[in-house]
């Protein structure tokens, strides 16, 4: 069994700051991680190679920077088998969509049997890109994976997918495509004999030209991102709220009260 997990490198958002010209992200003297819905994706698609040591083969794919090649190094030294890098210059500035045809574009290059993504990215937060790479490549999706178990006769997986305050349980056949939230698995650290092998290890790195006979040049990079970002901005601290001291219950009530109706939230 073809296990494909799409991780992203992002921006420790702890330390995220934005340029106040150009609103984008600074990336310098950031440190940089493996996106975390994505590392429990991998986290799973590892626990299912260990139990499968076998049938099981775990392929990391990322799209991004040469830098990126960080995160697939991480990637194997978990245990992932190999490493593909998405990367050039044409492909930059991709909003979702482009990305999500680009990376169909490689996985339409590769054997599997079942794609594992993050939910969403924590430098985007959209949770657009891997429901949208099942739906170019034709197969069944479930979002929002929050427990997985390989049938027992390894044609399919048996998932809990998270739905508001309650949950579903869905059989789905290979080849299908899942989003992982952090709750599926808690990802492993690495040893040191792993990371002394991952750097060993080749990572197979792609360009335009060794993927563009599965791509339509309109949909990739900023021009064939249909999407247009007009300003970000950091989330903005809340102001000093009020103190009421010094009154009764009831009194203290009205004040609340007064208070909610003067914002129009009552």
């Amino acid at each position: 069994m073809n296990i494909l997990v799409c991780i992203k490198q992002v921006p420790d958002t702890n330390e995220v700051r934005l340029d106040p010209v150009t609103n984008t992200l600074i990336r310098d003297g950031v440190p940089s991680i493996i996106n975390p819905d994505d590392k429990s994706g991998l986290e799973i698609a590892l626990r299912l190679k260990d139990e499968n040591p076998e049938d099981v083969k775990v392929t990391v794919v990322s799209m991004g920077p040469f830098q990126a090649e960080n995160a697939l190094r991480e990637a194997l030294a978990m245990g992932a088998d190999d490493a593909v890098l998405i990367s050039d210059r044409a492909f930059g500035g991709a909003d979702t969509w482009a990305t999500s045809c680009t990376i169909t574009a490689a996985l339409e290059h590769l054997d599997y049997d079942l794609i594992i993504c993050g939910r969403q990215a924590i430098d985007g937060d959209t949770a657009q890109v891997g429901p949208q790479i099942a739906e170019h490549i034709g197969v069944p999706q479930v979002s929002y994976v929050e427990e997985l178990k390989l049938d027992d006769d390894k044609k399919g997986i048996t998932v809990k997918r998270q739905f508001e305050d309650r949950y579903h349980t869905i059989n789905v056949k290979f080849p299908c495509l899942i989003t992982a939230i952090a709750e599926l698995a808690e990802p492993r650290y690495m040893t040191i004999g792993k990371i002394f092998d991952a750097y060993k290890k080749d990572i197979t790195i792609w360009g335009l030209e060794d993927i563009k006979d599965k791509l339509d040049m309109a949909n990739i990079g900023l021009k064939g991102s249909p999407t247009r970002v007009k300003k970000s901005f950091p989330k903005q601290g809340k102001g000093k709220g009020v103190l009421l001291t010094d009154l009764t219950a009831d009194e203290a009530a009205q004040q609340i009260v007064a208070k909610l109706q003067e914002k129009y939230i009552i």
